[in-house]
């Protein structure tokens, strides 16, 4: 811990220092760069966002601003994450297939206004990782921002990314978020194969982004932060920055390559049958035809993943159904600011429908609420008097970095029939036990049988255990007179029977992060008992057949 800190302190202090007027000068004097060509683009572009945008409606990370007609750069947005969608420029590939002039001169316009108002350097809209996202959207529709400009447009253009590039060159050792290191390293490359003074340094821009990787991910393809947002992220930049280099460099193309399909690989592990990347550790909803398109950049993309356990997961499949479950393992500290504490929780869907799943993030205007949805209680799984298997703490040195209050427990799987076996020692110091949950897929998937136990492992037992499953969105919960026996009607018509044992149960509010409606609300079945040692809940989720 005490390196750690040492580390983030150390190289937050010499960014602040290469950040300072007194050195920002020399971020000027190399910024007479002569960029040429462009980058790939492959997400998909939509002609109503123009539509939208020019009449001062910006739909960006779920939150609708109206401007009203002013630049959407001078208003205040209480929206951490609008402001970064729209700082970030990702949106300028709904212009890439315009014809009409006036629609790419609107676009050259917001581009020129953010450099009016933002050209200087600022600690937020200068964030390395945003910069970095900056840099390669305005370089893949570069083109597009000069073609028709003014010649004294076109040079205010190439310097201010000119001088973003160098400011990405000074600072990229100094970057002390891991995934924002890799991001600016793929802009580092996407920047050397544009401008045609830096093409000699392709080789080793490149080499470097393959060592961040290498750092940054394990060896069944996924991101040390365990969350499918950051490896979407990445994704999208790398699988740009392989494709722009498959034409003239075709042997560092395949040795990156072989990095980001394993990536691809990792995300498909992490996706449900709903389509969706399981909500762990920051993630929400991702919207569909982005992933789609990023997924489809992998020739190599493994079409079936099967039952098999992962970068501390578990994923269960069987005929159309898919568990994915989360074994507690909680990142190293670089990796764990947007760490949830999730042990044993697990998201499970059959066909195209999520059944239940865990709540996602906090939505982006309510900062407050953000360890909230980080904890156990936000997730489908267990927790003992509504504590989470570990610490988050909120204040001091480590504020927002998750930490493990026990070493993690390797999870097993039988694949015969496939069933998954979790346990975590998190509740073992405070209250006595190791929680175990086992889960087995039964008849084709339309059987999710799962026991939850209590295992003494001290002299002293106590608390009350709470088993929350958090239904998906328009699903509703009906419970007759049966005592243990309730019924879960889907949104497509579907109903699922609900059987328990060893608890009792009740129907509680809860929400879904949603990319349409910020938060939306559902409902969540809580099963609750007292801890005592060896003592199991039992419970079944069944398809009703007719």
């Amino acid at each position: 811990m005490i390196r750690f800190l040492a580390w983030r302190w150390t190289f937050g202090a010499i960014d602040y220092a290469v950040t300072m007027p007194l050195l920002r000068w020399t971020w000027q004097g190399l910024s007479e760069d002569a960029f040429a060509g462009s980058l790939p683009e492959f997400r998909p572009a939509d002609a109503e966002t123009v539509i939208d945008m020019m009449q001062g409606r910006y739909l960006l990370a779920s939150k609708l601003v109206d401007t009203q007609g002013t630049s959407p750069f001078s208003i205040e947005v209480d929206s951490e994450d609008w402001l970064q969608v729209l700082h970030g420029f990702a949106w300028l590939r709904h212009f890439r297939e315009i014809r009409d002039d006036g629609s790419k001169r609107f676009a050259r316009t917001l581009v020129l206004d953010w450099i009016g108002r933002e050209g200087q350097f600022d600690a937020e809209t200068w964030a390395p990782g945003l910069t970095a996202q900056r840099v390669l959207n305005w370089l893949r529709h570069y083109p597009l921002l000069t073609e028709g400009a003014t010649p004294e447009q076109a040079a205010s253009i190439a310097r201010a990314l000119g001088t973003q590039v160098q400011s990405l060159r000074v600072r990229a050792r100094f970057v002390t978020e891991p995934h924002e290191r890799a991001l600016v390293a793929a802009a580092l490359v996407g920047a050397a194969l544009c401008d045609k003074e830096g093409r000699g340094e392709i080789e080793k821009y490149a080499t470097r982004l393959i060592q961040v990787l290498d750092s940054q991910i394990d060896a069944d393809g996924i991101h040390l932060s365990r969350s499918a947002r950051i490896q979407l992220a990445l994704l999208v930049e790398l699988a740009t920055i392989r494709a722009a280099l498959v034409r003239d460099h075709a042997d560092i193309a395949r040795e990156l390559g072989t990095r980001v399909d394993a990536m691809h690989g990792g995300l498909d592990a992490l996706t449900l049958g709903s389509g969706e990347p399981a909500y762990f550790h920051g993630t929400g909803q991702i919207a569909h035809d982005l992933l789609v398109s990023v997924q489809a950049q992998s020739p190599e993309r493994q079409r079936a993943i099967g039952s098999r356990l992962f970068s501390g997961y578990g994923r269960l499949e069987a005929g159309p159904a898919t568990v994915i479950a989360d074994a507690g393992l909680v990142p190293d500290l670089p990796f764990a600011g947007e760490a949830a504490s999730s042990p044993l929780a697990f998201e499970f869907s059959y066909g195209t429908e999520l059944i239940v799943g865990n709540c996602g993030p906090a939505p982006a205007e309510l900062p407050d609420s953000k360890p909230l949805f980080r904890r156990g209680i936000a997730h489908t799984g267990p927790t003992i008097n509504a504590e989470s298997a570990d610490d988050l703490p909120e204040k001091g040195a480590l504020s927002g970095r998750l930490r493990a209050r026990a070493e993690p427990i390797a999870a097993t799987l039988e694949t015969d029939e496939p069933a998954l076996t979790l346990a975590t020692a998190g509740y073992e110091a405070p209250f006595g036990v190791v929680l175990e949950r086992r889960m087995t897929l039964l008849n084709e998937g339309k059987t999710l049988v799962g026991q939850d136990k209590a295992v003494a492992s001290g002299e002293t037992v106590s608390g009350v255990v709470t088993l929350r499953f958090h239904l998906a969105p328009g699903a509703e919960v009906w419970h007759g007179t049966s005592e243990n026996i309730a019924r879960v009607y889907l949104a497509n018509g579907t109903t699922w029977t609900f059987l328990w044992e060893g608890a009792e149960m009740r129907e509680e509010e809860s929400v879904r992060q949603s990319a349409y409606f910020g938060l939306h609300r559902t409902q969540q079945i809580v099963l609750e008992a007292q801890v005592e040692a060896g003592h199991e809940i039992a419970w079944i989720f069944t398809l009703e057949e007719d």
